[in-house]
């Protein structure tokens, strides 16, 4: 990829998306971020250090039409994507497939993978007419090994869009596209405040950071165009004990 390649980037308004976003900034990317906040949103830019490289957009990605808005919105502002890196994410508060209720299934399963194959289909043909794109799309470690941890719509969800990253390079590796599937276990963002057993700051302090996937989403976005990255594992170096928090997990019904 080359530096005026331009990078859309979801749910930048914090976490991993956020890190990404600076780290795209620091090397003279051409940045667009989208998330639900402005104000987060504005956060990130200020973090970028109020760089010209960082725009943003207020975008709901569950929501179809403002997809297709977005879109649109791109084309006629600043072109065509070259680089779509698909963070943003959802969890369930009950993660039991005995007890999780409907609407929260519903929406784990339209942010992590009803959006993801939406943004995808309107961003590809564009990447497919250049012979030229990179898709990359945070997934889980629960992708891998489902369970109580992520919750079972979260594991569906996540094995879902690794799978889809594959079929995008099964479809259109000879048409200069590269799809990725990053599956990291825990990460100290703030979607773990969404567990039913929060964990506190020693926990946290165990898990990787935000940034430590902004570099790896970074390697995988900018090695040559001749080599795709498809699958990308990461797991905190040192491990925890997780018995109390799937202990919680399981008890948690409502």
């Amino acid at each position: 990829m080359k530096k005026d390649d331009l990078c859309l980037i979801t749910g930048g308004g914090s976490g991993i998306g956020r890190s990404t976003a600076i780290k795209f900034s620091k090397n003279n990317y051409k940045t667009i971020i989208i998330g639900r906040r402005e104000s987060e949103l504005k956060k990130t830019i200020q973090m970028c250090g109020d760089s010209n490289n960082v725009s943003y957009i207020v975008c709901d990605i569950g929501n179809d039409i403002e997809i297709s808005k977005l879109k649109k919105d791109i084309k006629t502002k600043f072109g065509d994507i070259s680089i779509l890196i698909n963070n943003a994410g959802a969890s369930s508060s009950v993660r039991s497939i005995a007890h999780i209720p409907v609407d929260q299934w519903e929406n784990v399963l339209n942010i992590n993978l009803q959006a993801v194959y939406r943004l995808c289909q309107e961003f590809l043909p564009d990447m497919i007419e250049k012979k030229k794109g990179t898709i990359i799309t945070v997934s889980s470690m629960a992708a891998l090994n489902p369970g109580l941890l992520g919750g079972a719509a979260y594991s569906a969800a996540k094995a879902g869009v690794t799978n889809l990253m594959g079929d995008i390079n099964a479809e259109f590796s000879n048409d200069g596209i590269r799809a990725t599937a990053v599956m990291p276990a825990e990460v100290d963002t703030p979607i773990l405040d969404n567990r039913a057993l929060v964990p506190n700051e020693s926990a946290r302090s165990t898990m990787m950071q935000p940034e430590d996937l902004a570099d790896v989403i970074y390697m995988c976005a900018t090695v040559n165009a001749r080599t795709t990255i498809e699958t990308v594992v990461l797991k905190p170096t040192l491990k925890r004990d997780l018995s109390s928090d799937l202990k919680a997990a399981k008890n948690k019904i409502e």
